[in-house]
């Protein structure tokens, strides 16, 4: 069975990003997929420090909680990271991420797996695709295989609206295009791992 790991990227618990991140989990597990989610705001994590140890053991050297969220990332088949939108891009928590992953990057451990972004911004124009394009990145630069939420609605993945803490559960279009994105990891995912 896969292994697709959700991210939050937002500071706040139990909000817009988690919930769009939760409806992507779950229809990737009603895809056949084992799930996980990881709550970046009440993780441990500091900034990087360029110390380029990394670069000589393939092991980060800072010791808080990203070393066991880096092992679940690689242990995983897909990824599903979603951030609020910050100013254009996406949450410092989610950049920490991002910036940490070197040690992944040392001999590409995350070629081939699956992944996909979702955004929530404040407005349905709100920065979702820059935020997006900013996930689309990194996951690039790991030589992973992007989906988008695929049709019928077919944009860069999942696209959220909520100002209030809440709103993302009445936003039908982010609702389906992160369910349509959970499902479409998890599918390729699997057809990647059949044996």
């Amino acid at each position: 069975m896969v292994k697709i790991i959700g991210i939050v990227g937002s500071p706040r618990s139990n909000g817009n990003t988690e919930n769009l991140v939760t409806e992507a989990l779950q229809s990737a597990k009603d895809a056949g997929a084992e799930i996980e989610l990881i709550k970046l705001g009440t993780a441990e994590i500091e900034p990087c420090i360029a110390c380029d140890i990394c670069k000589a053991t393939g092991e980060c050297a800072i010791y808080d909680d990203m070393g066991g969220i880096l092992e679940k990332i690689r242990d995983s088949q897909g990824l599903i990271i979603g951030s609020p939108v910050y100013f254009g891009s996406v949450t410092s928590q989610l950049k920490m991420l991002i910036d940490r992953s070197r040690p992944l990057r040392m001999d590409f451990k995350l070629k081939n797996k699956v992944g996909g972004a979702i955004a929530v911004g404040g407005s349905r124009n709100g920065g979702q695709e820059t935020t997006i394009s900013a996930i689309h990145d990194f996951l690039l630069i790991h030589d992973v295989i992007i989906v988008g939420d695929g049709a019928p609605l077919a944009h860069y993945g999942g696209t959220g609206v909520g100002s209030a803490k809440d709103a993302s559960e009445s936003d039908e279009v982010g609702l389906q295009t992160s369910r349509n994105l959970g499902r479409r990891v998890a599918e390729l995912a699997m057809k990647i791992n059949e044996n």
